[in-house]
């Protein structure tokens, strides 16, 4: 991931920013990963929940966590809106995975499909990425619905997939 992105990208959208995060951030953060309203929908290993303290997280999320996948913020008025994400990226294939997770507060607000978008026209503009994917429980047809409004489609239905949880999770799978 790092010979990917060799310095952090700030982005902007019309009405929002995807940023790194900073210790300004923490208190933010914090509440975000205790809301289960949230996170009812994610995988239970996800790296802003890895560490004791949102504090904590941030000291680590461009060292350690950009081994795996890059988190940046969603911000609107300079208020936090929850987090976005480049993931699974393989290099040999071009290939790799966006998502984004917002506060309950955010949602319904067209801040995911913006903040999709952007994360799109960056990989098209500043990358060689040629496949984009992207995974959602079936439960949650809402993502489904954002990502289909930045033309992905739909590759596979329920196919059950490790999300962290008892047993495996039926996730729909998507290609741009």
């Amino acid at each position: 991931m790092k010979d990917l992105f060799r310095t952090i990208p700030r982005l902007a959208g019309k009405t929002i920013e995807l940023r790194a995060l900073t210790q300004a951030d923490a208190d933010a953060l914090d509440a975000f990963t205790h809301d289960d309203r949230v996170y009812r929908y994610l995988p239970t290993f996800l790296f802003e929940r890895k560490y004791p303290t949102a504090a904590e997280v941030i000291d680590r999320l461009y060292t350690e966590c950009l081994e795996e996948s890059l988190i940046l913020g969603i911000f609107r008025g300079g208020a936090f809106c929850g987090l976005a994400e480049l993931y699974g990226y393989r290099r040999p294939i071009r290939k790799i995975s966006v998502g984004c997770r917002l506060a309950f507060d955010w949602w319904r607000k067209g801040i995911a499909v913006e903040a999709i978008g952007v994360l799109i026209s960056y990989l098209e503009r500043e990358t060689d990425i040629e496949i984009v994917a992207a995974s959602t429980m079936a439960v949650n047809p809402a993502a489904g619905e954002v990502l289909k409004k930045n033309g992905f489609t739909l590759a596979a239905h329920a196919a059950p997939e490790d999300w962290g949880f008892s047993k495996p999770v039926p996730t729909d799978k998507w290609i741009y």
